[in-house]
């Protein structure tokens, strides 16, 4: 079979939408398997739509990546979203065409490209997903790289690039997975403007004329088809090779921090995308960790002790899937302040997503550093609630004496590895962590119920504030975690419904 490119699509009978050439409106840095499921699939969607009309330039961010596959598959791929949507099986294949190329700056022609695309009239967007790592100050950069090692100071040879053409400035939408990310990205080119001495006019033309876009994003992309015969079939029925397959799950959503006007520029709104323009996007973020990741921290530790090993059965249980729902809706959404009917309905996807055919989603794996995750994701619903309404919630409260009993349920051994645990269905597993937790904990291994309770609440550096001094707090978490050693979190969880 011939690799998928625009003549092997067409011999193929491929019957979707396909766009073959339209101005290129987006430089786009990082060609992983995030942005084409995620960034790329918007931008397709919008085209066939609401005939936005645009392609994407996708910019290689490292020396080594997928440029040349990219562009030997002519800018064409597959993308399968798959899971769940209302309560329905979905397997949904698109062959994505909004990305015309992509270029490898690293080489004397790829940074001469990349320049070229940035003084193009047709130019409108900067997208960015370089890692966590990516929005970073690296003051051995110097303006005569070609180019700069950071992506902020790749970004601002491009923007002065653009600027001396006497261009106008552009809109960009930060994606990493990092609080305030485009604020970020903008305060490290200013950065940079500095160390290289760059015009105050630059200045403005960065501050004033270009908009920094902070963005929320959230899809699970577990990527590449990594079984060869799974592969090898998908290949033979769509009739070409396509080495560049993505995966992501069905739910998506795109929060962009901006203002009005911006909703109406940007194709999503037309084209009934979920990518909504917010004034702040710190709401939809603290919607998102409270609710998706609070929720697999509430319920993981002590659905691993009562004999689960992937998520997805734990949604088809009778409990363990009630308990988190209760959770949600009745002590985690009270403390929100986005609208009642949006928070509801980002909850009511939660559990089509972690009820996901596709994906095994082992439990260990959630539970790593569950001590900073329990404070990061649910400490906060726990005090707001006790707060709102002046009594402790009684799923939270499980779940944190759940988390107790998972760091200190039948343990054998600290070694280089973590600690090792023997949960009541006999196997071993080993819990990791930061290893200051982890020597606490062996440290407090032959306390009582009642003594390690009190330790744990007790430890400022674990939760930011002793929780001993909550009213009845320790005292109730106690009680539950004997009673988790006696029958089981199952039981105890049901006991909260």
């Amino acid at each position: 079979m011939e690799r998928l490119n625009y003549e092997s699509l067409r011999a193929s009978g491929y019957p979707g939408y396909v766009l073959e050439s339209a101005p290129e409106k987006v430089m786009q840095f990082g060609e992983g398997n995030f942005l084409r499921a995620f960034v790329d699939y918007w931008f397709d969607v919008s085209n066939e739509r609401v005939g936005w009309n645009g392609k994407c330039v996708l910019i290689q961010p490292i020396p080594f990546g997928l440029a040349d596959m990219i562009n030997e598959q002519e800018g064409l791929y597959t993308l399968y979203l798959r899971g769940r949507e209302n309560g329905e099986k979905v397997d949904r294949k698109r062959v994505i065409s909004s990305v015309s190329r992509a270029l490898n700056p690293y080489t004397e022609q790829g940074y001469a490209d990349m320049m070229a695309l940035a003084v193009s009239d047709d130019l409108e967007y900067i997208v960015s997903n370089t890692t966590e790592a990516g929005i970073v100050y690296d003051p051995a950069c110097a303006l005569e790289d070609k180019p700069a090692v950071s992506f902020p100071g790749k970004m601002t040879q491009v923007l002065l690039e653009r600027f001396k053409a006497g261009k106008g400035g552009l809109v960009i939408l930060s994606c990493e997975l990092i609080d305030n990310n485009g604020r970020e990205l903008q305060k490290c080119v200013n950065q940079y403007i500095d160390q290289w001495g760059l015009s105050e006019e630059f200045r403005s033309y960065v501050n004033d004329k270009c908009l920094f876009c902070s963005t929320l994003v959230d899809r699970i992309v577990p990527g590449r088809i990594r079984d060869a015969a799974e592969k090898a079939a998908l290949d033979e029925a769509n009739g070409y090779v396509d080495e560049l397959i993505d995966v992501g799950e069905v739910f998506g959503v795109w929060n962009i921090e901006g203002p009005e006007w911006l909703a109406e520029k940007l194709p999503f709104k037309a084209a009934g995308l979920n990518c909504p323009v917010v004034p702040d996007v710190t709401p939809y973020k603290k919607r998102k960790v409270r609710i998706l990741n609070g929720a697999h921290t509430g319920f993981v530790p002590g659905a691993y002790l009562a004999g689960f090993d992937i998520v997805r059965d734990c949604m088809q249980d009778e409990v363990i899937e009630p308990f988190m729902n209760k959770m949600i809706y009745e002590e985690i959404i009270p403390t929100l302040t986005l609208p009642k009917d949006d928070l509801e309905h980002f909850a009511s996807a939660v559990s089509d997503r972690f009820n996901n055919p596709f994906i095994n989603h082992e439990l260990m794996s959630i539970s790593l550093n569950s001590t900073s995750k329990w404070a990061a994701r649910n400490l906060p619903s726990f005090l707001a609630y006790v707060e709102k309404f002046g009594k402790l919630p009684a799923c939270l409260t499980a779940s944190f004496a759940a988390y107790v009993a998972f760091y200190s349920t039948g343990v054998k051994e600290l070694n280089e590895h973590g600690m090792v645990c023997v949960r009541p269905k006999g196997n071993e597993y080993v819990v990791s962590d930061d290893r200051w937790v982890l020597e606490f904990y062996w440290a407090h291994k032959d306390d009582s119920d009642e003594a390690l309770v009190q330790a744990v609440m007790a430890d400022e550096q674990m939760w930011g504030q002793d929780l001993s001094k909550i009213p009845g707090f320790a005292a109730e978490v106690t009680r539950v975690l004997g009673e988790i050693r006696r029958e089981g979190t199952k039981a105890v969880f049901a006991k909260c419904l």
